[in-house]
């Protein structure tokens, strides 16, 4: 089962349906479960919608939509599944009811991933008899088109599983990193929350609009951001001295803006200025329209970024 040619997905909503998505991209049969009304109709509209930006990225040829079932239970769902991707709602007791429900029905090598960003593993683990073959699969958003997935088990996951599971998302198109100790909010979304925080505290502090906060982002750091990290990229910024030479050189001015960083909180004044802000920001643009333009533009950035790789 190391092609795991057979997936199942746990709870359909933007990011299962995305995970389905994908999967089927791969080449894998899909079985879907979601105790919603019309979920699977949902699926299918996301599925169409999204093939046609993964086809850009060359992520289909393997692919068929329409090998994919919908099922009335989780149990149903996992039965002959090799990899399991679950994203039933972030409350301890449905995710635990959950792996109460299918363990029993699981193959004996089946891998279940959970894509939990707020909830740690071990949290997770104590609704298992034996959590050997469950780990933490945790994608960004959408995951059909945003490559990173935060791999993580400990000593509790049989020594096989995350070697396995990475795998499986590099062969799906996707980038892992292997998460060493639990943390909440694991690792991208810590990051982007300390950033997001600042940004609040830019705007709170009258130092720029929402929508100029946002527009330095995209046009400063988020573009390098999407080349190289932050600090490969601050090894390149004091020239041939690298990383040493840019610390020794700025480490005052750092140490200066890390102590003078805000610590504001999402009050129900601060989100409803933020709300109004990005009104006047986006001129009334609705959510699906700068969801479309977001997902257009990932789609060309991935494509530069792939040819400039090949290029090299």
């Amino acid at each position: 089962m190391t092609d795991f040619a057979h997936t199942a997905i746990l709870g359909a909503g933007t990011i299962g349906a995305s995970w389905a998505a994908l999967f089927l991209a791969s080449g894998r049969s899909v079985t879907v479960y979601d105790p919603a009304a019309s979920s699977d109709i949902a699926v299918r509209t996301y599925i169409d919608q999204a093939w046609h930006t993964m086809s850009d990225l060359g992520l289909t040829a393997r692919g068929n939509p329409d090998r994919i079932a919908f099922v009335n239970t989780a149990r149903d769902a996992v039965e002959g599944a090799g990899f399991v991707q679950e994203n039933v709602p972030e409350r301890l007791p449905i995710k635990h009811a959950t792996f109460a429900e299918i363990e029993p029905a699981l193959a004996s090598d089946a891998i279940v991933a959970s894509s939990a960003s707020g909830l740690t593993l071990g949290q997770m683990q104590t609704g298992w008899d034996n959590p050997g073959r469950f780990i933490l699969g945790h994608p960004f958003n959408p995951p059909h088109l945003i490559p990173l997935v935060e791999v993580m088990g400990n000593d509790q996951t049989d020594p096989d599983v995350v070697p396995a599971a990475e795998a499986f998302y590099e062969d799906i198109g996707k980038v892992t990193i292997r998460v060493k100790k639990e943390f909440p909010g694991h690792v991208a979304n810590r990051l982007q929350a300390a950033v997001w925080r600042e940004a609040i505290h830019l705007v709170q502090s009258g130092v720029a609009s929402v929508g100029d906060v946002d527009k330095a982002m995209a046009a400063g750091p988020g573009l390098r951001w999407a080349v190289m990290g932050p600090t490969t990229l601050f090894g390149l910024g004091a020239g041939s001295g690298g990383l040493a030479a840019f610390c020794d050189h700025f480490s005052d001015t750092f140490n200066g803006w890390w102590e003078d960083l805000g610590t504001p909180e999402l009050t129900p004044e601060t989100s409803q200025m933020l709300v109004d802000g990005l009104a006047d920001a986006t001129n009334g643009t609705s959510v699906e329209q700068l969801a479309a333009e977001r997902d257009a533009k990932i789609v060309r950035l991935q494509i530069a970024l792939a040819h400039s790789g090949k290029g090299a």
